[in-house]
């Protein structure tokens, strides 16, 4: 096994293709092929599944990316410690649709005019797609609601978001989950945390939402609650950002249900150069 071999496995790997995986390494196909097989040869386990035209993780394959990620970034590091050169690379992060629109675009400007040689890859989702895919090694980092207590995950909490809940103009004002048992309420799928947190909300009070309408965006949700068709819960910084927020009633949770907190994770043991500048920049906000 070499870091040859280790490059052109984890590029195979993130791009599910050979001639992909090719054009990124500045290799032939043909040479890609013949690596991987050598290197599978040599560990004794197959390292993809081979489907017509696409290559899928084996899992002895999903094992290796991390160890082989954490190889490429240990070497990457070394090297631009010895070289005093800023940081490169690719560096994949996730965040929850509200951090994204709200928190964290300047910071992302900040990161780019400072350190133009790092190609930023940003997606966004809810809390438990983002920690898969760090665990999974498809995320660099990512913003997702916090504590986290994985034991193979690292963070820092970076922001505080105060939760509220809104319903439509003529809703009575409430704060107890009880006063509002059976109304329907609008949220992301079932792994969002905000769902989970809006959820239990309810159940702690032994109240119960009524049906859940499973939504894709906040624009959604706001739209729904305007017309009048039930509640949602959201960030407020989110809420303030958006067009029509006036149209709605807006409901302040009881204690501990009122704040949340986000944080960025990343894999334990893998903090490559440029997630630290990520942090770097982070701290004044901290």
């Amino acid at each position: 096994m070499n870091l040859s071999q280790l490059e052109m496995f984890t590029a195979v790997a993130e791009t599910g293709s050979i001639s992909a995986a090719a054009k990124q390494v500045h290799r032939v196909p043909s040479n890609v092929t013949t690596r991987i097989r050598q290197l599978e040869t040599d560990l004794g386990v197959e390292l993809f599944i081979r489907e017509s035209h696409r290559l899928r993780l084996s899992p002895a394959g999903h094992s290796l990316l991390q160890y082989s990620k954490q190889i490429l970034s240990l070497v990457s590091e070394a090297r631009q410690a010895v070289t005093g050169e800023a940081p490169q690379g690719t560096f994949t992060l996730g965040a929850l649709e509200s951090t994204a629109a709200v928190r964290i675009p300047g910071l992302l400007a900040e990161y780019n005019r400072n350190y133009p040689r790092i190609l930023l890859d940003l997606s966004t989702g809810p809390s438990g797609t983002m920690l898969d895919g760090v665990l999974e090694g498809k995320l660099s980092a990512a913003f997702i609601d916090g504590p986290v207590t994985h034991p193979a995950i690292d963070g820092m909490p970076v922001f505080d978001e105060e939760m509220v809940i809104i319903g439509p103009a003529k809703q009575k004002p409430f704060t107890r989950a009880r006063e509002v048992s059976g109304v329907n309420i609008y949220a992301f799928r079932a792994n969002c945390s905000y769902r989970r947190h809006f959820e239990n909300w309810f159940h702690a009070d032994q109240a119960t939402p009524g049906k859940i309408y499973e939504m894709e965006s906040y624009h959604g949700m706001l739209a729904c609650v305007i017309a009048g068709a039930g509640l949602a819960m959201l960030p407020r910084s989110m809420l303030n950002s958006m067009p029509g927020n006036e149209q709605v009633v807006v409901c302040v949770p009881e204690e501990p249900w009122r704040w949340l907190s986000t944080w960025l994770i990343w894999r334990r043991g893998v903090k490559t150069p440029q997630l630290e500048v990520m942090i770097e920049l982070l701290q004044p906000r901290t």
